[in-house]
């Protein structure tokens, strides 16, 4: 599905009537930095690590911690 120049110029139009003359600036350079600030997020290469897996309480969903078994008295 591709747009012709009668669509956007369609879109355009109806984008300055609902929005006005005054915001679409505003609107433009909210867009802008938008693009800016994902196409660096996405470009952005971080270390990622393995964290273990813990096993949640299905009531509370906080981690659980495993139970030790206690140490049995030697005589």
């Amino acid at each position: 599905m591709s747009f012709g120049p009668l669509e956007i110029i369609l879109i355009i139009a109806v984008i300055a009537l609902i929005f006005g003359a005054k915001k679409l600036p505003e609107l433009g350079k909210g867009l802008g930095q938008g693009i800016k600030e994902f196409k660096r997020e996405t470009h952005h290469k971080d270390d990622v690590t393995d964290v273990p897996s813990r096993p949640l309480d299905p009531v509370t969903a906080t981690p659980v911690t495993p139970v030790s078994d206690p140490v049995s008295e030697r005589r």
